[in-house]
């Protein structure tokens, strides 16, 4: 089965995942999704993420979700940036989400990274998704 737009899979998985109090969820691997996993593991966002093989040439990555006094640390995140509305945005006009509490995933030409560190390497790029 393919998919038209992985990312915004995967995080209807961690957010149905969360609606449930799940420990964790898995989805199908790919490396842009590890890059989107690593900036939201290193926010705080998630606990932890690890590839798991399936199958010879198969593999899955498991999500660990993160709780902070039984309610979830992630309260909104959404896809920003969709196969059939691309959203690219400068350096000075990324977006801020609740007032800097929040952040925005940024694929830039260095990587994926938050809208902070674009911001502070002077960097634009596409707003893939933003997390609260």
């Amino acid at each position: 089965m393919s998919l038209s737009d992985p990312i915004s899979d995967m995080l209807t998985r961690i957010r149905n995942g969360l609606m449930v109090n799940k420990q964790s969820v898995s989805c199908p691997h790919s490396q842009l999704k590890e890059s989107v996993l690593e900036v939201l593991r290193r926010e705080g966002y998630i606990r932890a993420f690890s590839k798991e093989k399936v199958r010879d040439g198969i593999h899955s990555i498991k999500i660990e979700l993160k709780y902070h006094e039984g309610a979830s640390v992630i309260q909104n995140i959404k896809r920003y940036s969709k196969p059939g509305r691309r959203v690219y945005n400068s350096a000075l006009d990324l977006p801020k989400v609740c007032n800097g509490l929040g952040i925005s995933v940024v694929s830039t030409s260095q990587g994926i990274m938050t809208d902070h560190d674009a911001r502070s390497k002077g960097i634009g790029g596409e707003v893939m998704c933003q997390v609260f």
